[in-house]
């Protein structure tokens, strides 16, 4: 906790984190430091049940509920950045949450975090909207979103008689 509260703009309750560690603790990561056990990152997520919108195209239309990953928060210890450990945290809580049958990501970062933000495209996440005063210190957000299955518009015919798993 203390490693996200020190890297986080936003203050959380220790509520907040038994929420996500009670509810999904096979998407909730530490990475620690062998030689000092200190925890060297953290991420913690979620995936649940969402409704369709109208922006839901991407997916078949018989799909009523999607299943969305959320990754609430990531934290890497000052002296642990740049060694992969914020993307290796990312990498395996979107293999988990796809292998639990999510068929998209979501997260929120700020603006002018320039380092998530380029740890998240390099992953293939997209910039769905801007949220104008979303932080508690009226910085704005990007909402980033990550697909796992394809868009409708990218599978070709041959695709769909070759491979019935589409």
């Amino acid at each position: 906790m203390k490693l996200i509260d020190q890297d986080l703009s936003e203050p959380y309750s220790i509520y907040t984190y038994r929420f996500f560690v009670q509810q999904w603790p096979d998407l909730c990561l530490l990475a620690y430091d062998d030689t000092t056990g200190d925890c060297a990152g953290v991420i913690i997520c979620k995936l649940e049940p969402h409704r369709r919108s109208y922006m839901d195209e991407h997916f078949a239309s018989d799909k009523v509920e999607l299943m969305r990953g959320y990754i609430g928060m990531i934290a890497v210890g000052t002296k642990y950045r740049k060694l992969g450990i914020g993307s290796s945290l990312v990498e395996r809580a979107l293999a988990a949450m796809e292998k639990r049958g999510a068929d998209e990501v979501v997260l929120e970062a700020e603006v002018d975090n320039v380092g998530a933000l380029a740890l998240y495209e390099r992953l293939g996440f997209i910039r769905e909207k801007r949220l104008y005063r979303y932080y508690l210190s009226g910085t704005d957000a990007f909402r980033l979103k990550l697909w796992f299955k394809k868009p409708l518009s990218e599978i070709s015919v041959e695709q769909v008689l070759e491979d019935t798993s589409l």
